[in-house]
């Protein structure tokens, strides 16, 4: 298997750091049955481990829960709240990889993520999108990739039926992120 990050030509082994201000975390979720609720999270960090060996390449985040943004203050803090993410119990979610693979342009990240207290192995795919040296000296790295996961293995079961049939909110949700790293020195 080719990995693009040790063959692409500006490739550099060590520890990234997440940068927040060009990255971003996002999330879908259907709602009434026949729309979707996009929203995102403001506040979140991670470090990124490339190496020369690619059994070694790894990466974790966090992310406030409490910055929770779906341009609706009543429904943030409602998803504050026990029926959704308990955010005075658990202010946080986390990921750890378990391995990290790079084929050509494709990225696939296989890890554990912890929410609510419930830790789930799951799985992100998406694409590396290169290396560059900003205008300030500094190398980034970027990367997109997306999971779904069902928020009731999490334990967020909040829902009421819809008089016309269904329910108000769905169980999958798609969680995507659009990321940039800078190399640390």
């Amino acid at each position: 298997m080719t990995t693009s990050l040790q063959t692409h030509p500006n490739f550099v082994a060590g520890t990234w750091q997440i940068d927040p201000t060009h990255s971003t975390v996002t999330f879908t979720v259907k709602h009434l049955m026949i729309s979707k609720v996009r929203g995102s999270f403001d506040d979140f960090s991670g470090t990124i481990v490339t190496s020369q060996t690619p059994t070694e390449n790894s990466v974790t985040a966090t992310i406030d829960m409490a910055t929770i943004n779906t341009n609706q203050a009543d429904r943030d803090n409602h998803l504050r709240t026990n029926d959704f993410f308990k955010i005075d119990e658990f202010p946080s979610a986390t990921f750890t990889s378990t391995t990290v693979t790079v084929d050509g342009d494709d990225l696939t990240i296989d890890g554990n993520l912890t929410l609510r207290g419930v830790t789930k192995p799951v799985t992100l795919k998406g694409e590396f999108g290169g290396i560059a040296t900003d205008g300030y000296g500094q190398t980034k790295a970027a990367a997109s990739a997306s999971t779904v996961i069902n928020r009731t293995d999490f334990g967020v079961n909040y829902n009421s039926a819809l008089e016309t049939g269904g329910v108000l909110i769905g169980e999958d949700i798609t969680l995507s992120f659009d990321l940039q790293s800078v190399l640390q020195k």
